[in-house]
Parts: C-alpha cells; sequence; structure tokens
C-alpha cells in the first residue's frame, strides 16, 4: 500500500467539467488511479456533482482525493496557484499534439462532458488545447478512453524521467498521507 502511495504524482491531475455519466467519472477515477493521480478536479456549472457508486469505482473512489468547484475561473485559479499548465483537450484550429507537451511539469488536463467536449470558456482559459491523433472516420473517443489514453502519455514520460522512482511528496506529507491511508 505504501509502495502506491510513494509513487503518486501530486503534480499530475484531472479537471471532469460537467462530466454527467456516473459510469465515465469512475472509469476516469480508474485510470487516474492506475496511473498515480493523487487527486482529481470537478467542476460542476450544468448539473449537479455525480454519485459515484460503489460497484466499479470503490477502489479508486476510495484512494483518488476529489476536490469540487463550482466554475472554471474557480478551478483555474487554485490549479494556476499550485503551478499547473493547464491543457484542455480539445480538437480545434489551434490545438496541439498531445506529444508535443513535455507532461513531466506540473500538469492538469481538463476532460469536458460527453455531448460538448470542455466548454469555450475551458478551452479559451486554459494554457493551450491539445488533442489526441485519431486516423479513422469517427474523429472522436469516449471521455474516459480520452483520458486514459491521454495520462497514460503523461505516464510514459514520467516513468522516462524516474518520476516513480522516488515519492514525489514530502517526507512530512507522505507521513501524514501514510497515516490517512491506514484508517480507510
Amino acid at each position: 500500500m505504501f509502495k502506491v502511495l510513494e509513487q503518486r504524482q501530486p503534480d499530475l491531475t484531472v479537471v471532469m467539467e460537467n462530466i454527467h455519466d456516473p459510469h465515465n467519472v469512475s472509469a476516469m477515477l480508474r485510470s487516474s488511479d492506475a496511473v498515480g493521480i493523487h487527486e482529481v478536479n470537478l467542476v460542476y456549472t450544468t448539473t449537479k456533482y455525480p454519485k459515484i457508486g460503489s460497484k466499479s469505482s470503490s477502489s479508486a473512489n476510495k484512494w483518488i482525493g476529489r476536490r469540487k468547484f463550482s466554475s472554471i475561473p474557480e478551478c483555474y485559479q487554485q490549479l494556476r496557484k499550485d503551478g499547473f499548465q493547464i491543457l484542455a483537450t480539445r480538437l480545434d484550429e489551434n490545438a496541439k499534439l498531445l506529444y508535443s507537451f513535455d507532461l513531466t511539469k506540473p500538469t492538469a488536463f481538463v476532460f469536458g462532458n460527453e455531448h460538448g467536449g470542455v466548454t469555450d470558456e475551458a478551452a479559451n482559459l486554459a494554457d493551450a488545447t491539445v488533442y489526441i491523433p485519431m486516423m479513422g472516420m469517427i474523429q472522436s473517443l469516449n471521455v474516459s478512453v480520452a483520458c486514459a489514453v491521454t495520462i497514460y502519455e503523461a505516464l510514459r514520460q514520467r516513468i522516462g524521467k524516474g518520476f516513480y522512482s522516488n515519492p514525489r511528496f514530502e517526507q512530512q506529507v507522505l507521513e501524514k498521507l501514510k497515516e490517512e491511508w491506514l484508517r480507510k
């Protein structure tokens, strides 16, 4: 259990903007846990926060912290205060290829809802928009799949730089988290 905690990446996170389907939220939490994300950010402006069930995401739900925000500006302000570059996933004329970014920098990826993607506000206020290359006729992935593909690229880059070899938390924070995890 402590090995997992020591591999957590406090400077890699996901922002879920108005993701409606609880199954997608659960899948995104599982993928986030799998790459060592410590905490995700939930922004809900058009709907209530989803109930995250205990079936498919129970273990991920237990181990991933969640911060809730009522607006994109509020969320981005906190992320920038924490030193994150903010990359909104969106297929538009300004978007840059995901693989062209240094994802070993503190990075927050923004994913929009299943129907409209990230809002214009989320895209315009981000540091950049990024896209996943797709070669098929359908230029769209399910949001949970897009999340997994994106954060696994960050995992790949971070493994290459040895980010998972040593704890990323300061020792005092790590000890506090160990105590919290033992109580779960």
